[in-house]
């Protein structure tokens, strides 16, 4: 078909427009060959005939279906006008930043933070093909890492844009991809140290720009490095052309690095003292753009997290400091101070505070350095020559030194992160990440410009020929014949700028001559290039600059500083000083031969695609052009060694709008980045291209019954294209798709369309007619229903008359009276039998209530008797219960009488050591006191000479006071005389100023006629100088007053002088009493502390223990409800004390109530007990007859005893040996009494030593109160010497605690002896349970000998106890057998539900019945090691981690219900209760095996989702299963699938089937209904989450179509849960997924449908429900888009909602579990085991 055709009426076309660059009008009528006009009707309304050149039309619009595309090379018209509006309805529209052009993403700053950047977005992407979801950063990240994996080749991401368009944003979130997809198993955490580097870059490599407030100004390639699992090992970085011009100079409204403010704005923390900054403001480097401050940006916070991130990669705090040491002395460099003596020379103070601020931070000599700046030495053959420079030339040299200190520093961190980020193992694979600078254009472009754009230059040859080459290589995959593509090609850009004679090379030679300038190597530039080559131009109206004409555009170079900055030079001797630095970083960035600054580049062993021209001159190595092609060569290499994937970042506009679409800059950017490059190439082949199975699908409508006949359907596409397009050029045939030319898409879409157009038409027809006959048929019946109606009304007016009116009256009155009398019989009749009836009733009911009475009276009767001797009965009872109990109570009070006087007989005998012990110390304490005397009279002359010479320093002190005062006098008075000469002056001022002024009007009066126009100009000059004089005036009076306060201030500090000196001269006179009361204060400030602590802490634990109950109970949301706006304001004023407010309140609540709940609990306690009461005296007197019966059963044992001692030998052994067992304790008896009475002799004579020594007490305590007196006189007498007393006091303490030890040697004493009467006692017990367990053998032989009696007698049926007998050395088989070696499989058929644990379960209770603690321990941990055991090794065995899930939970309810704890035993039977463990208590082994099966079943979760999540998306979202009701559309370059054969696909069916999988898979196992509902309910939140979340980042499956299928799929869900009786589930965990099929399905367009989609969305957040509006995408041109004022009206209804900001829901959230008890069914004494679980060694009993 001839593209002429298509321009037919309501067609429409893009026409150039000069504000939106391209706008959209409608052909008005059809266009023919020849035509010279086009008919056009505007968007607007307007018409325009519209001049076209018959072989140039307008570019055609695309079909609305396909407008607003994943990728634009699935538009049908390819061209710039079709892109732009694709990406302004992605971008303005829908709010999509991301787009595809084949293998370029595009990515669009929406100045704005979107919730697509989550772990769960990341997760979503992981693992999925990039055509499958939603362009994305994440989905290339997934494919570069997926094509790593897969063919085991390095890859490369390329993003690029322009200063502002999110490069270093993109590149971090594709870093951050990498480490979240590929985490190690190691503990290095080698994932966050990669990502720790960025902020470290972006701080001394990124500043705020005019048009970014964060760019990035270097250019970077980070490596990451990947082991052969693919999982991150280590990272590399290379950086390109940092921009160092900028930390000397920054144009207006931009900033320097932000590590210079972030530094600045720490400058006053204590680690930073040192270093001598202040703010930005006072530094010439960082205030230079008049922008220091950064909206929403915290400089000081920032500080803290690059410290974080310097920490994170092992920096330790050493480095970081010498780090902020040669950034500080940048900035002091800075502000040294550079003065001109005359034209030629310029100096440098010494004293300049800066300059040895710098010299002090770098270790310099400051003299030194203010010499070398201001100066320059000059080597000639014959000798040194000492050139001073100029001011200007000084300048440069120092800002020359602060760029090369920077440069060397921002080398060193990079060199440093390096060597954090290297790794030990091998690298397999790497991915580099290039952020790196766009194609630069500005109104002044220099050297920085020029490389940027050089390498964009080499970035964009590289780019085509990858694109011209996968292109190449999908029409070979194809089958496709290849034609040539003319595509732009560089390379002569490239050679002028790098060949040999080129401009680098010219740039170079000319850097080489001593005397090289600008101008000269600009005119060697004309002389080579000018009229000689096309790409090179000079300007006609300038003679300094040049034009060379890039791939994007012309741009203009001034040649001003080209060589200056590319010998980036700094003077020797500066060098030299560095060098000798004693800072050793310093020194070391300045030596002759470094270290290479990064390690990357001789890592690098890649070989190049093509070959590549090297530099061969020696000499331009060193100058920065040269550095910088020789690094651009090594990133070339490595690029073409690698697979590339692009990222083109495009700034949508220049105000940072959000979501604003500026079309020109657009265009420019796309136009500079080889978007519309890459689009020309697709357009010029077949850029529409479809799979067989898409085109078959979307275009089945245009096929014939014949042609759907045939089985083949590539042969049937080939048929229908055939026929309907006749032009076999249009098209080709490859393997798995069909290629279109440009424009066949949209004409089969138009034929589709006109298909479907007319199938309308015909059911509109058919539909209509049947709803006019309907109605028609309606209205017939309506009109037949009213005739009838009428003619009966007329037929009733004829036959009514006045006569037969009169007859029916009469007959009416005889009716009524006849009625009347048959009435009023039957009243009578009715009345007189009820009478009689109520006269016989009521005779009945008086004789019962006589009878009842009379019963009554008698029952009262007995009821005194019954109650009277019931009292009786209770009363006796009680006193029984009373007394038993008083005689426990006595028994108890004698025990503790007992141990009291212990107690009290080990204090006397430590009184009595103390005392001993006190005498002796005592008299040693009086001959030391004598010493210490003599010592303290020499201490006073001491002390007394002290005083004298600190009498004679005060007094010099306030000498010094006063001369000071008479100094502030006078100057105060010279402060006054220059106060009144400085207000004379400015009054003269004035007075000169205000005659001046007067002669100038008067003069300007005369000329006004003659220069009226130059009289406005010089009076509004006269005006600004008038503002002026008023400003100085105003300041000066300011400085007035401000001098006036001066001198007020200096008057009251001299009076404050003048009291402290007379209050200093009081103060010396008391010096010495203060400082004895200073020593007593510190004592009680200690005290007091210790005090003030104790109670803090206890009003800390009171106040927890309030707040812990507050917290619990306390409403916040309820009490700002009830609070005011004031209230509130106060609130956030002071909030702690409001909060302490309610707290109290609620405090005192909590309190009342708890102790209303003790009050209330200790009645019911009350009540209780008297209820115990009652119920111990009955069983009492149970107990009374109980041990009756028992001594009669054991007269009976004792008898039969006697009569088997002469049918068995063993029997009087055992006697014997109990007689000598009860002998040995006769005789332990013995030996303790004699113990006792000793110690009764011991405690007797240490009562009479303590007597003795209580004497003697008292005559010493005499002595020492009258040696005490003596010591007080000589305290006062000798306050001075309170010190030398306390060490006295200490040497007492020291005795003190002698004394304490022997008291602790008596305590010694005494407790050995109480513990071994304790052992004594415990080795009685032990021969006590000897005797008992041999009592207890006896018991069971004569059992035995019983049985052996009676087995003739009786043969009758075994009684199990519902136990398994197994011996110690079969632990180990038992656990291997049952738990290790079981398979599921041959279990579950034919068994009761968790035997296994049944069968354990009955051998913990055979070792509980044997009372043998260790086997039972032994059992337990060695089950439960066997459980974990067995799930670690089947981890991923569903089946497996069933069984045992199972098992656990019945195990652990086995334990519960014969724990013989009564909440477990309700549901008991009577035998059941019997099966009880009597002896140990395993809710410690419970506790352990609910925490095995929560980890197993979060386990057997995980590998259920494992499972189905492969199958959730294609069958519940991708498969269809309404067949035919939705048609595919092309996807572009990003195929989902190019396979015609479908059948593997997953379907609904496959989730149902394995959902029915795990459903009775878990019922077998006999997992407990609750468990399996809770799994199946999270399964379902999972398939409602994951379908959700695919949802979301799939806007090709967002249309009404889709939203049916999915509703059509839910439906089979609650249909399968309904069949399980679990329908409930399906409301909560499917209503999300339900509202957005809902969603999908609704009308879209009235405030009606908006308030309706406010009020049904209720599971959706608001961020959700916008996300699918902006996704929604029609299928066919009969659905409408939703319009963005459609969506801000719902947007509007939804911000009064406050719910969640994240789109995607979490699908790793795991519901609570909770396990039911259920009690086992199953009696014990029934379970066999079966043989198959090779068990024979167990037996039951």
């Amino acid at each position: 078909m001839a593209v002429a055709e298509l321009y037919t009426k309501y067609n429409r076309v893009w026409i150039p427009d000069s504000e939106e660059v391209w706008k959209s009008a409608e052909i008005a009528k059809d266009y023919r060959v020849g035509d010279r006009v086009l008919q056009l009707l505007l968007e607007d309304g307007t018409e325009l005939d519209y001049s076209v050149d018959p072989e140039c039309l307008p570019p055609l619009r695309n079909p609305d279906i396909l407008v607003g595309e994943n990728d634009l090379t699935a538009l049908s018209y390819l061209h710039e006008p079709a892109v732009l509006h694709n990406l302004r309805i992605r971008f303005a529209e829908s709010k999509l930043i991301y787009t595809y052009s084949g293998i370029i993403l595009v990515a669009m700053n929406p100045y704005k933070q979107l919730p697509i950047y989550g772990d769960a977005i990341i997760h979503a992407y992981s693992g999925q093909n990039m055509g499958d979801m939603d362009p994305h950063i994440f989905a290339v990240a997934e494919e570069a890492y997926k094509q790593m994996a897969r063919n085991n080749k390095n890859q490369s991401i390329i993003v690029s844009g322009e200063s502002g368009a999110g490069k270093t944003v993109s590149a971090r979130y594709a870093m951050r991809y990498f480490a979240t997809v590929s985490k190690s198993s190691s503990n290095a955490h080698v994932e966050d140290k990669v990502l720790a580097s960025n902020p470290i870059t972006e701080a001394v490599g990124n500043a705020k720009t005019t048009r970014n407030d964060n760019s990035s100004r270097f250019g970077k390639y980070t490596e990451i490095s990947f082991d052969e699992r693919n999982q991150i090992i280590g990272a590399n970085m290379r950086t390109y052309l940092l921009e160092k011009s900028r930390v000397v100079f920054q144009s207006e409204n931009e900033r320097n690095y932000h590590i210079f403010y972030q530094l600045c704005a720490s400058a006053q923390q204590s680690e930073f003292k040192h270093l001598k900054l202040g703010s930005a403001e006072e530094f010439n480097y960082t205030r230079m753009g008049g922008s220091t401050v950064l909206e929403g940006v915290n400089d000081r916070a920032d500080m803290i997290e690059t410290q974080k991130t310097f920490a994170l990669l092992g920096f330790k705090e050493d480095f970081q400091m010498d780090v902020f040491k040669v950034l500080a002395a940048i900035l002091h460099l800075g502000n040294v101070q550079i003065a001109a003596v005359g034209n030629e020379r310029s100096m440098i103070s010494e004293d300049d505070g800066h300059l040895k601020v710098f010299c002090e931070l770098l270790g310099l000599e400051s003299g030194r350095v203010a010499q070398w700046l201001c100066n320059r030495k000059i080597i000639t053959t014959s000798e040194t020559v000492v050139k001073p420079m100029t001011r200007p030339q000084a300048v440069n040299a120092r800002d020359a030194l602060a760029k090369k200190i920077y440069a060397h520093l921002f080398d060193f961190i990079v060199e440093r992160i390096n060597q954090a980020l290297q790794f030990s193992g091998k690298q397999h694979t790497f991915i580099g990440v290039l952020d790196i600078y766009g194609f630069e254009t500005f109104d002044v472009n220099s050297f920085e410009q020029f490389c940027i754009n050089y390498a964009n230059e080499k970035l964009q040859q590289q780019f085509n020929l990858h694109v011209f080459k996968l292109e190449q290589e999908e029409y070979m995959k194809e089958d496709i014949p290849w034609t040539l593509i003319d595509f732009y090609d560089n390379q002569p850009v490239i050679d002028l700028i790098e060949a040999k004679m080129g401009i680098l090379e010219l740039l170079d030679e000319e850097c080489l001559l001593p005397h090289g300038t600008d101008e000269n190597w600009l005119q060697k530039l004309y002389n080579n290039f000018v009229n000689k080559n096309s790409l090179f131009e000079k300007p006609r109206m300038s003679n300094t600059s040049f034009i060379i004409q890039h791939f994007a555009d012309k741009v203009e170079y001034k040649c001003e500083g080209f060589l200056e900055k590319n010998r980036d030079t700094v003077y020797d001797m500066l060098v030299e000083i560095l060098r000798a630095s004693k800072f050793h970083l310093c020194a070391n960035f300045f030596q002759e031969n470094p270290v290479p600054s990064s390690p990357f580049g001789s890592a690098i062993t890649v070989k190049s695609a093509k070959p590549v021209i090297k530099p061969n001159n020696k000499h331009f190595r060193s100058t920065v052009g040269s550095k910088f092609r020789s690094s651009l060569y090594l990133l070339m290499e490595t690029l073409n060694a690698t697979t590339p994937h692009y990222v083109r970042c495009i700034k949508p506009n220049d105000e940072k709008l959000p979501f604003e679409f500026d079309s020109k800059r657009i265009v420019q950017q796309l136009r500079a980045c080889g978007v519309l490059e890459t689009i020309r190439i697709s357009a010029q082949s077949y850029p529409s291209r479809w799979t067989y199975i898409e085109f078959y699908s979307r275009y089945g409508v245009l096929m014939t019954k014949q042609e759907l006949s045939f089985s083949d359907k590539k042969e049937v596409c080939k048929v229908v294209l055939h026929r309907l397009i006749q032009d076999s050029n249009q098209y080709q045939f490859g393997k798995t798709k069909i290629f279109f030319r440009a424009g066949q898409v949209a004409y089969l879409e138009k034929l589709r369309l006109d298909k479907l157009r007319q199938g309308c038409i015909v059911i509109q027809k058919h539909v209509r007619g049947w709803l006019q006959r309907k109605k028609f048929l309606r209205e017939r019946r309506a009109a037949l229903i009213i005739q009838q109606y009428f003619r009966g009304q007329q037929t009733v007016r004829k036959a009514v008359t006045a006569t037969a009116l009169k007859e029916a009256w009469a007959a009416i009155v005889i009716q009524k009276y006849c009625r009347a009398y048959l009435v009023r019989n039957l009243y009578q009749l009715i009345r007189v039998a009820t009478i009689t009836i109520q006269a016989y009733t009521r005779g009945f009911l008086a004789r019962r209530s006589y009878q009842k009475m009379l019963k009554e009276h008698k029952a009262v009767i007995l009821q005194k008797y019954a109650r009277a001797w019931l009292a009786r009965r209770r009363f006796q009872n009680i006193r029984r219960f009373v007394l038993n109990i008083q005689l426990t109570y006595r028994v108890q009070h004698l025990q503790k009488k007992l141990e009291d006087q212990n107690k009290e007989n080990h204090g006397l005998v430590e009184k009595l050591t103390s005392l001993a012990a006190l005498r002796a110390g005592d008299m040693e304490k009086i001959q030391k006191l004598e010493s210490e005397l003599d010592r303290a009279a020499a201490h006073r002359q001491n002390y007394e000479e002290k005083g004298m010479r600190y009498k004679a320093s005060v007094e010099e002190k306030l000498a010094k006071l006063q001369k000071h005062n008479s100094q502030l006098e006078i100057q105060k008075e010279q402060v006054q005389l220059k106060l009144q000469e400085k207000t004379e002056e400015l009054k003269e001022k004035m007075d000169n100023l205000t005659k001046q002024l007067f002669d100038d009007v008067q003069k300007e009066e005369q000329q006004r006629v003659l220069l009226e126009k130059s009289f406005e100009l010089k009076t509004q000059d006269y005006e600004k100088q008038i503002r002026s004089l008023k400003e100085e005036i105003k300041a000066l009076r300011d400085e007035k007053m401000q001098l006036q306060r001066q001198l007020e201030e200096e008057r009251v500090t001299s009076d404050g002088l003048k009291g402290e000196v007379a209050r200093l001269s009081k103060q010396a006179k008391t010096i010495s009493e203060f400082e004895k009361e200073i020593e007593l204060l510190q004592t009680q400030k200690i005290d007091v502390e210790k005090h003030v602590q104790s109670q803090k802490r206890e009003m800390r634990e009171k106040m927890s223990e309030i707040t812990r109950q507050l917290l619990e109970s306390y409403d916040i949301e309820d009490v700002r409800n009830r609070l005011s706006l004031e209230d509130l304001e106060h609130l956030n004023e002071d909030g702690e004390l409001w909060f302490a407010y309610e707290g109290l309140k609620k405090a005192t609540r909590v309190l009342e109530n708890h102790f209303q709940s003790q009050k209330d609990c200790y009645e019911k306690e009350i009540e209780a007990l008297n209820f115990k009461v009652v119920h111990l005296s009955q069983e009492i007197n149970h107990l009374q007859k109980l041990f009756r019966e028992e001594n009669d059963i054991n007269e009976s044992i004792r008898h039969e005893v006697t009569r088997l001692t002469s049918e068995n030998m063993m029997i009087p052994d055992f006697k014997q040996q109990i007689s000598e067992l009860e002998k040995q304790k006769q005789d332990l008896e013995i030996r303790l009494n004699e113990q006792t009475e000793a110690m009764k002799g011991k405690l007797e004579e240490l009562s009479n030593q303590l007597n003795h020594s209580q004497e003697e007490e008292g005559t010493q305590r005499k002595t020492i109160e009258a040696q005490n007196e003596i010591h007080t006189k000589e305290k006062e007498m000798l306050m001075d010497k309170i010190q030398e007393i306390q060490e006295a006091s200490e040497h007492l303490r020291k005795q003190f605690e002698t004394e304490n030890e022997v008291k602790s040697s008596f305590r010694q004493e005494a407790s050995r002896l109480t513990m071994e009467k304790r052992d004594l006692e415990e080795e009685l017990d032990m021969k006590e349970r000897v005797i008992k367990k041999l009592e207890d053998q006896v018991k069971t032989l004569t059992k035995t000998i019983e049985k052996a009696n009676d087995v003739h007698l009786s043969s009758g049926p075994k009684e199990y106890l519902g136990m398994l007998e197994y011996k110690r050395e079969d632990e180990a088989k038992l656990i291997q057998n049952l738990i290790l070696d079981l398979k599921p499989r041959g279990v579950v058929v034919n068994m009761i539900p968790g035997l296994p644990a049944h069968i354990l379960f009955m051998c913990v209770r055979y070792a509980d019945s044997l009372n043998d603690a260790n086997m039972l321990k032994s059992l337990m941990n060695s089950t439960i090691s066997g459980i974990k055991q067995v799930v670690k090794e089947h981890l991923e065995d569903f089946e497996m981690l069933s069984f045992w899930l199972s098992n656990t939970c019945h195990f652990l309810n086995c334990l519960k219900q014969y724990s013989g704890e009564e909440e477990f035993m309700k549901h008991n039977s009577p035998h059941q209760n019997k099966n009880c463990l009597n002896n140990f208590d395993l809710s410690e082994y419970r506790q352990i095996l609910s925490d095995v099966a929560i980890r197993i079943y979060h386990q057997f979760i995980i590998v259920m989702e494992n499972n189905i999540q492969p199958i959730i998306v294609p069958g519940m979202l991708e498969y269809e299963s309404l067949q035919g009701i939705s048609g595919l559309k092309p996807t572009g370059f990003r195929k989902r699938s190019s396979s015609i054969d479908d059948t593997d696909a997953y379907t609904m069916t496959s989730v149902l089937q394995q959902l029915s999988y795990f459903y009775s898979t878990m019922c077998q196992n006999g997992l407990d209904p609750e468990i399996v509902r809770q799994a199946v309910k999270q399964l379902f939140f999972l398939i409602g989450a994951v379908t959700l979340n695919s949802l979301f980042l799939r806007k090709d499956m967002c249309s009404c179509r889709k939203g049916m299928q999915i509703r059509c799929n839910i439906s089979y869900l609650e249909e399968w849960l309904k069949d399980k009786n679990l329908q409930n589930l399906a409301k909560e965990t499917l209503e999300p997924l339900s509202q957005a099929a809902w969603l999908l399905q609704v009308k879209k367009t009235t405030d009606s449908d908006a308030k309706e989609i406010y009020e049904c969305c209720t599971s959706l957040s608001a961020v959700q429900i916008i996300k699918i509006l902006n996704s929604y995408t029609p299928i066919d041109d009969f659905e409408k888009r939703v319009t963005p004022s459609f969506v801000r009206k719902v947007q509007a209804l939804l911000n009064s909602r406050e719910d969640s900001s994240h789109l995607m829901l979490d699908t790793k959230y795991l519901f609570q579990v909770t396990f039911p008890f259920t009690p086992s069914p199953h009696a014990l004494e029934m379970i066999q085991i079966p043989s198959s679980f090779k068990l024979g060694f167990l037996n039951r009993l």
